[in-house]
C-alpha cells in the first residue's frame, strides 16, 4: 500500500510552492516604515527631479567655471606613479623627463624621492 502511495505522489506531484505565489508588490521593496506612495505622488517626485536636474545643467551652463577639471601638472603624475610602483627593484633604471635614475631604495621601506640618484650626476664646478 505504501509503495502504491509513493507511486501516486511521483506520478501527480505537488505544485510548487514557487509558483503558486503572487508576483512581488512595490512595497515589497521599500523600507517598512514607508507605505506605498499613490502614482500621483509618484508622478510628481518623476517631475520635482526633472525639475531640478534642468536648474542644474542650467547652472552648469552660466557658471561652468566651477565644474571644470582641475588641469594635473604631467611631472607629477609621472612622480606619484614611480613612488607608489611595487615592481622597482633596487639598481633599477628609470627614464623621466629629467634624465635616468637607479633605485637605491629599500624594498622593507616606502619610496622618497632621495632612493633615486641620478645616473649620470652633473658634475659640479
Amino acid at each position: 500500500m505504501a509503495a502504491a502511495f509513493g507511486l501516486a505522489l511521483y506520478a501527480c506531484p505537488l505544485p510548487c510552492l514557487a509558483q503558486t505565489e503572487p508576483e512581488p508588490s512595490v512595497s515589497d521593496y521599500l523600507p517598512p516604515s514607508e507605505p506605498e506612495i499613490s502614482r500621483d505622488e509618484w508622478r510628481q517626485r518623476i517631475e520635482d527631479a526633472r525639475r531640478r536636474a534642468k536648474e542644474v545643467a542650467r547652472e552648469r551652463r552660466e557658471h561652468p567655471e566651477p565644474y571644470k577639471p582641475i588641469p594635473e601638472d604631467p611631472d607629477l603624475v609621472a612622480t606619484e606613479r614611480l613612488l607608489r610602483d611595487d615592481s622597482l627593484q633596487r639598481g633599477d633604471i628609470v627614464a623621466t623627463k629629467k634624465g635616468m635614475f637607479v633605485y637605491q631604495g629599500r624594498s622593507d621601506q616606502p619610496r622618497r624621492d632621495q632612493d633615486f640618484v641620478p645616473v649620470n650626476p652633473k658634475s659640479v664646478r
